[in-house]
């Protein structure tokens, strides 16, 4: 088995990580939140004002009840998080957008607070760093077709090759996983799925966790770190940061936040 056909191999058990239960606090570093999306219709009003008029139209524009209440709570999620970081009230957190779509903080108290926030299915996660942005991406693992087909459309050739060598069985989940560590990265670079996916390759590694080829070694490529999240047989996520040697603490956000908000 090659490196490239190795490292897919390890991506469809990443190494279990205990996430702690943990309310958002403010701290240094690299965080990723977990929060399970409830199945509820709705937050609690509190909760739901919270988000911006902005907000609770993209909400609207979701035309079953299951998925605007999981945008719902994962914005509402992601404000908790952010005003942890900075003693503010969740509903007076202010986005913007960077010119490549990234969503920023318009004003806060602690300067160089970088998040980003991914949901999908029943799953929702935060990233959250405080010394250079930060990417996260979680995918459900669902039925999409041939991932080979879609793979040859997106993929590096490497990624593709690597993917041809996983056994049928395995070729959906380990797709998810390339997916997740590819849009994660371009999430991380700020330039979201506009960014070239075929510009890089995330299929090698070793148990360690997953590396980074670039086609083009531009020098913001110098150095990254990379990790899989164990989100269980359901999911696929992955997190990267634009600096070398980097951990990330993994929180779990209680289940009722909710109500302790």
């Amino acid at each position: 088995m090659n490196d490239a056909a190795h490292g897919v191999a390890e991506a469809a058990t990443p190494a279990a990580r205990d996430w702690n239960d943990a309310v958002p606090c403010p701290g240094a570093g690299t965080a990723v939140w977990r929060i399970d999306l409830a199945l509820r219709m709705a937050l609690p009003p509190e909760q739901s004002a919270w988000l911006s008029q902005e907000e609770q139209d993209r909400a609207d524009r979701f035309l079953r009840a299951e998925d605007r209440a999981r945008f719902v709570e994962s914005h509402a999620a992601l404000r908790l998080i952010l005003a942890g970081y900075g003693d503010r009230r969740p509903q007076d957190l202010i986005f913007a957008q960077e010119p490549g779509g990234r969503p920023v903080l318009a004003s806060h108290p602690r300067a160089g607070l970088h998040f980003n926030l991914s949901h999908s299915g029943s799953l929702a996660l935060v990233g959250i760093s405080t010394a250079t942005p930060i990417g996260v991406d979680v995918e459900a693992i669902r039925p999409v077709g041939d991932p080979l087909t879609i793979a040859r459309a997106h993929f590096h050739r490497n990624e593709i090759a690597a993917l041809t060598q996983v056994p049928q069985s395995r070729q959906g989940p380990t797709f998810f996983r390339l997916w997740t560590r590819k849009e994660a990265v371009v999430k991380a670079l700020g330039t979201g799925l506009m960014g070239a996916l075929d510009g890089f390759d995330v299929s090698a590694g070793d148990p360690s966790g997953p590396a980074i080829a670039w086609e083009d070694m531009d020098p913001v490529a110098s150095g990254w770190s990379l990790s899989d999240l164990d989100l269980g047989p359901e999911a696929a996520g992955a997190v990267a940061i634009p600096l070398p040697g980097q951990s990330c603490h993994r929180y779990h956000l209680p289940k009722d936040w909710a109500a302790r908000a």
